[in-house]
């Protein structure tokens, strides 16, 4: 069954032109023109993916994001037609896993949602099943997306999880923020590596007991302590 994608935005063009080559490449795609109506098809059919403006009618594409991410942890696009560093670093903060700045290329947006979806959640074969990582008292488990603390279930976001695995993956190793934001977003946003920093401070407080702990390496970024 095709992978559904759900296009939040109030300007037709850009819904046409989206949803045209999103289903040459063989999406399956629903569309929102305003907030509230793409809470509810979020409730309703369940997409793999949102491709969210943040200039909406009613309920802007910040708060949408919000009260998604307050109950679901599907994979966020947001669309902007400014160039504000503040409205990127806000929407990742809230939990968006990548943007896109208006006027895009149509073949870029389908090229990020591909790379997202393989990124998120694409059920792995058996002969690529991932083993649990157990450092001291915590325990990884990729393939569930599950993390405990001495034996307790935490839940974890989608990029809290990613950012957690990626250091669990190779404990002692210094990650620079630059560097997570490359391997866990999955791109570069120069000079806005804050979001890391927030991500961080969310595992340490979700993480409190944990041992290894995560070490900030002043000037450089972070690692797993062993």
């Amino acid at each position: 069954m095709a992978d559904t994608i759900l296009l939040v935005d109030d300007d037709p063009n850009i819904i046409g032109l989206a949803k045209l080559y999103l289903e040459q490449d063989g999406f399956r795609v629903a569309s929102a023109a305003d907030g509230s109506t793409a809470l509810q098809k979020i409730l309703n059919d369940k997409p793999q993916l949102v491709v969210l403006d943040l200039m909406l009618p009613g309920l802007d594409g910040w708060e949408v994001c919000r009260r998604v991410r307050a109950q679901s942890d599907v994979p966020i696009i947001m669309l902007t037609a400014r160039t504000e560093d503040i409205d990127r670093i806000v929407g990742l903060e809230l939990g968006a896993d990548d943007y896109l700045t208006k006027p895009f290329n149509p073949r870029e947006l389908v090229a990020r949602v591909k790379a997202i979806l393989r990124r998120t959640g694409r059920p792995a074969k058996k002969d690529d099943a991932r083993e649990p990582i157990i450092i001291e008292n915590l325990a990884v488990y990729p393939e569930k997306r599950e993390v405990t603390v001495d034996g307790r279930a935490v839940n974890l976001r989608m990029k809290e999880f990613d950012l957690l695995l990626t250091l669990a993956e190779n404990p002692g190793v210094v990650f620079t923020r630059e560097k997570l934001l490359d391997v866990v977003w999955g791109f570069d946003f120069a000079g806005e590596t804050r979001t890391v920093d927030v991500h961080v401070a969310h595992l340490r407080h979700k993480l409190e007991g944990m041992r290894p702990v995560i070490e900030t390496v002043w000037g450089v970024g972070y690692k797993l302590d062993v």
